[in-house]
């Protein structure tokens, strides 16, 4: 019997485009700034052209242009239709250069920091979901129904998982597929003000852009970007200057952590308990996050601030988990589900899938064999990560030999042979 929720149905975030300065939500002096920096780069600029690279509606970048006429800080060379063309003055091109000490952004106006939290509010996951939605979503993985009616409630509550058992499991390709049980797609601010500073939020190495819908998309804020809900692995190389600000000395702004990236998302913590920062230390730093999702950042000369802490967070290891953690902060980790061994059952059709997917013929008495190889120099489990490997060692050796690959009885014994390591006494 399946695992079924309902969720009542919220309304799409969609911010209306500020038409004035004061709507904005941010400094006015940051706005000229970036219009001036902006002249600055592109030499002779238009209104049409300032309003796509700063992402403001028309009405506030000809407010802005009016300003610094006003001020002589702009020189206007002609018309383009209804448009100016214009270049900086010997007064304005002085006063940009000395905005560039400052910071060199000149790129999409950032959101108020309350408009970000506002967004990411409106935005939290609500997520509907059965045993079947599930299978669908993770159907290029081979998962008992057991586990899936674990993961069904855990994914519903949007509270923090944690993913433990045996190495090879499938821990981490788990992980990073439950993104796809988010059917929607999120806006995210390129970047936000905080104090005047600006911090870079979009990232396209993690985000993934979504085409536009102009229709839906006309009236919405252009400061924010559609996307995908994001889903951000950290494994070995998370080290503790990663869960804050880092200011980029060149640009004089600030990279957004990984944590503020993944709000709206999913954020997995792969081989949880081997990164160079302690486990301890990692729970320590999260454990108001979790509870109250809320964290807190500072700028590099003190000023502290609130952002939101709205995403899963999911933790993957293979280690023991009340060795990593105490009982007060597994108890703010909810849901706690072990991955176990496999059955011959899912290994043999693990198998079949890795054949099918590389073009080697397959046959059951072949799994039976390849199970019984594995299962031997006192090995005891079978594990997920077994039958691709193993496929792809048979394709190699096919290769080598220059011949159609096969899963016969010699080229798998020459397959576990190459992928398990001897002990020192049976050598």
């Amino acid at each position: 019997m399946s695992v079924v929720s309902t969720v009542i149905p919220f309304p799409r975030f969609q911010p209306p485009i500020p038409d004035s300065l004061e709507k904005l939500g941010v400094p006015e002096i940051l706005v000229q700034d970036l219009v001036l920096r902006r002249v600055f780069i592109e030499r002779t600029s238009t209104l049409a052209s300032l309003a796509r690279a700063l992402k403001l509606a028309p009405s506030v970048v000809e407010t802005v242009f009016r300003q610094m006429r006003h001020r002589q800080l702009v020189e206007v060379l002609g018309m383009v239709g209804n448009d100016y063309t214009f270049a900086l003055s010997g007064q304005g091109r002085q006063l940009a250069q000395e905005r560039f000490q400052m910071t060199h952004y000149a790129g999409a106006c950032p959101v108020s920091l309350a408009d970000y939290h506002a967004g990411v509010k409106a935005q939290a996951a609500r997520v509907e979901v059965n045993r079947e939605k599930l299978r669908r979503a993770l159907s290029d993985l081979v998962l008992p129904d057991a586990l899936l009616d674990q993961l069904g409630p855990a994914i519903i509550s949007q509270a923090p998982l944690f993913l433990y058992g045996s190495t090879g499991n499938g821990k981490t390709s788990l992980a990073e597929r439950l993104v796809r049980l988010y059917e929607d797609d999120v806006l995210i601010p390129y970047a936000v003000e905080v104090d005047s500073q600006i911090i870079i939020l979009y990232d396209p190495v993690v985000h993934q852009r979504v085409e536009e819908d102009e229709e839906a998309d006309r009236d919405v804020d252009p400061r924010w970007v559609r996307c995908k809900r994001p889903c951000i692995l950290a494994g070995g190389e998370l080290v503790p200057s990663m869960l804050e600000l880092r200011m980029d000395e060149a640009t004089g702004t600030y990279a957004a952590p990984i944590q503020m990236k993944a709000n709206n998302g999913i954020l997995v913590i792969d081989d949880f308990g081997r990164q160079l920062i302690p486990p301890r230390d990692l729970l320590n730093r999260w454990i108001v996050p979790l509870d109250r999702r809320v964290d807190y950042l500072m700028l590099r000369y003190g000023v502290k601030f609130q952002i939101p802490f709205e995403m899963m967070v999911v933790f993957a290891t293979n280690l023991d988990p009340s060795a990593l953690a105490d009982e007060a902060f597994l108890r703010r980790i909810r849901n706690k589900i072990l991955v176990e061994e496999i059955s011959a059952e899912i290994f043999d059709e693990i198998l079949r899938r890795c054949a099918a997917s590389l073009g080697i013929p397959y046959q059951q008495e072949q799994a039976e064999y390849l199970r019984a190889l594995i299962l031997r120099d006192g090995r005891t489990v079978l594990r997920a990560c077994y039958p691709g490997d193993i496929c792809r060692i048979l394709l190699c050796i096919s290769r080598y030999e220059g011949r159609k690959p096969e899963m016969r009885a010699a080229d798998l014994e020459r397959a576990v042979a190459l992928y398990f390591a001897r002990s020192e006494g049976a050598i």
